[in-house]
């Protein structure tokens, strides 16, 4: 399997699952309405555990540009497979949010409440203010990213075999699944935890394109949020670990 692959099939698996829990939780008349914050943060971990089992032997799973490009700055990646990598992700995060839609199409129907909707999506703050929004998922992405370099080893590129896909492996898609579950439970609850620019974006514009009924505003003028939050952690957390 080729990377690009890789990197497709194991976000659409992710956000399949991830953005599927909260579609199972908020939606009216399914078997697990109301079913809590604990509910959507054990499962979003184990979407991710999911997808990084898929993707982990053929591209590293990345699945998110933060961290392929916290890699790149940590020159842990080179920079010319960036682009084809977030490229995979976005539409893999897209195509996760198309099957989710089809799985609850009727759930949408029933539902009146248009921001449940969207939440299933893509992310919202429960309290709007920008400067600490954005703070959050930086910080949020700074712990994801930090941790994760060292689930992976220290070495720089210069020093591995770069045939090999930098990023988690099969192995390192448990602790990597219990940082992302402890992210949300501790720090998800100011803006959702996007912590993954293609995990909002994508999702979000398939909410704006998909005839979902009384679905009501994507939400654009947050956007930029869960984008360039996550980056700036990533590169806060790949500037901090060069430095030590």
């Amino acid at each position: 399997m080729s990377p690009f692959i890789a990197e497709l099939l194991g976000t659409m698996t992710m956000i399949l699952l991830g953005d599927g829990v909260v579609a199972n939780v908020v939606l009216k008349k399914t078997k697990g309405f109301q079913g809590g914050w604990i509910t959507i943060t054990t499962a979003w971990a184990l979407a991710v555990f999911a997808g990084v089992v898929i993707a982990g032997p053929y591209s590293g799973a990345h699945l998110n540009p933060a961290i392929t490009i916290g890699f790149a700055i940590a020159e842990k990646f080179p920079w010319a497979s960036v682009p084809s990598y977030v490229i995979a992700q976005m539409l893999g995060a897209a195509m996760g949010a198309f099957l989710v839609w089809i799985v609850y199409h009727d759930h949408f129907k029933v539902t009146d409440d248009p921001g449940a909707k969207l939440g299933v999506f893509c992310t919202a703050p429960e309290i709007r203010h920008n400067v600490v929004n954005f703070g959050g998922e930086l910080i949020a992405t700074f712990v994801l990213m930090f941790s994760i370099f060292y689930i992976t080893g220290a070495e720089l590129i210069a020093d591995v075999d770069t045939t090999t896909p930098i990023g988690l492996g099969s192995v390192g898609a448990i602790p990597v699944s219990f940082i992302v579950w402890v992210i949300g439970l501790s720090l998800g609850g100011v803006t959702g935890y996007a912590i993954n620019p293609a995990r909002d974006f994508a999702p979000r514009v398939m909410h704006a394109i998909l005839p979902l009924p009384g679905k009501g505003s994507s939400q654009w003028d947050y956007a930029w949020i869960p984008i360039l939050g996550p980056l700036a952690g990533s590169l806060v957390a790949a500037v901090i670990y060069m430095i030590v």
